[in-house]
């Protein structure tokens, strides 16, 4: 906007303004010692130009069945810049480089957009950082670093797919995030699928297997869903919180659900929501009524995994951590909410129900609203995509372990360990 143009021009005349009087200043001072101070001026104000540039960084991915993980390490990559550029690999790359993703390019881009710490995306970005593909990121993008975390990212020729940003300097690493992965998720959804004929049984067995990592498969006490790895902490809950509450005169939105393998469906309902007041507040239901409500196999996620995922997202404001099925008049009087809100894009249509509905509360306060869902997705919905496309996924796991294996027993070789 123009105003803004007007005040960032007048702050950078009274920094030019500073660095002249204290050049003067210092040059007085240097005169008197007899020494020249011709050049120091323009010096200065070109540390004054350069202090204001922000440090640019780039980190990209497949972002395929996005999950909390790599929200981390999203929010990692931003805290060593001061904006974030990602890439998100096309389609067609992932297929060539590791095999059919799980969600398409459409799904993902949604996905990485409303992660509250990426500022810019870079669509159809290579799988590869290619000598072209770096000068351009660097030249057209003012990139300053390229990040990654620190497990191998290999090419199908076993190579280093950030060789080149290592050799020019410019890469920094991250920490990857422990207890989850993409592959493990999916072993989790193939325990999902109940109803199945003994050679599909067995070839979702095996596949799941593949996917587990050789991790045991536990369960909780009540015989469904697997344990994750996860563990969480109050530090990683307020790394991910915006950690501000609502202004006394806001407009209260609450939408509730199990946000299960959080997708591009629940990105877009919570988006609307969110426009429709000032603060929007998100209900997570507990491991046990998700379970009550769909099946011991579910959810797929635990409660803090879901909520982180919730928490990653930009139109959200704050979680409820294990919220309540129903929503009660002590609930909307506590949370001061204006506004109940319902996709019409859901697991279940409990919410038209007459008895036992539970929305009931809210319904008869007048404060209750169903709203269109955007996108005709659910958690079932890519559990099922996950089990018609098994082989697929079972080969493309298959493929990155080999890699992997090259990958390490390569480093082994090198370091004479």
């Amino acid at each position: 906007m123009a105003s803004d143009s007007i005040v960032e021009n007048n702050g950078e005349k009274k920094l030019r303004l500073i660095a002249k009087c204290v050049v003067g200043g210092v040059a007085l001072g240097l005169s008197i010692w007899g020494i020249h101070a011709t050049g120091l001026s323009e010096t200065l104000e070109l540390w004054v130009r350069k202090k204001k540039k922000p440090t640019r960084v780039y980190m990209d991915g497949c972002f395929d069945m996005m999950h909390y993980g790599h929200c981390n390490a999203l929010r990692q990559a931003r805290n060593l810049g001061d904006q974030l550029v990602v890439g998100v690999v096309s389609d067609a790359e992932i297929t060539a480089n590791k095999g059919p993703p799980v969600t398409p390019l459409h799904e993902r881009l949604i996905m990485v957009q409303a992660v509250k710490w990426v500022d810019e995306v870079i669509p159809d970005a290579p799988y590869a950082i290619t000598e072209d593909f770096m000068k351009k990121l660097f030249d057209e993008y003012n990139i300053d670093y390229i990040i990654h975390g620190d497990d191998p990212c290999l090419l199908p020729d076993g190579s280093d797919a950030y060789a080149l940003a290592k050799r020019a300097g410019r890469f920094k690493q991250i920490k990857r995030t422990e207890g989850v992965s993409s592959t493990d998720i999916v072993g989790r959804m193939l325990l999902c699928v109940r109803e199945r004929s003994s050679n599909e049984k067995s070839n979702h067995s095996s596949l799941q297997r593949q996917f587990s990592h050789g991790h045991s498969q536990k369960f909780d006490d009540g015989g469904g869903t697997r344990i994750s790895h996860f563990l969480p902490t109050s530090r990683r809950i307020v790394q991910f919180s915006n950690g501000k509450g609502p202004k006394p005169d806001s407009r209260i939105v609450y939408i509730d659900g199990a946000f299960d393998l959080f997708h591009a469906g629940h990105v877009e309902i919570l988006r609307l929501a969110r426009e429709l007041g000032d603060f929007l507040l998100v209900g997570i239901h507990t491991d046990q009524t998700v379970s009550a409500k769909r099946g011991s196999h579910q959810p797929i996620m635990n409660l803090h995994e879901r909520s982180l995922s919730v928490l990653a997202c930009r139109y959200v404001d704050e979680v409820i951590i294990g919220a309540p099925w129903e929503v009660s008049k002590d609930t909307i009087t506590t949370f001061n909410i204006s506004l109940v809100v319902h996709g019409t894009v859901a697991e279940s249509d409990d919410f038209q129900q007459e008895e036992d509905n539970p929305y009931a509360v809210p319904i008869s306060m007048g404060i209750f609203k169903v709203i269109e869902s955007p996108l005709d997705i659910t958690t079932t919905t890519i559990i099922k995509r996950i089990v018609a496309n098994h082989e697929a996924y079972q080969k493309r796991n298959e493929k990155k372990a080999a890699s992997e294996r090259k990958y390490y027993e390569e480093r082994t070789f090198v370091s004479g360990d």
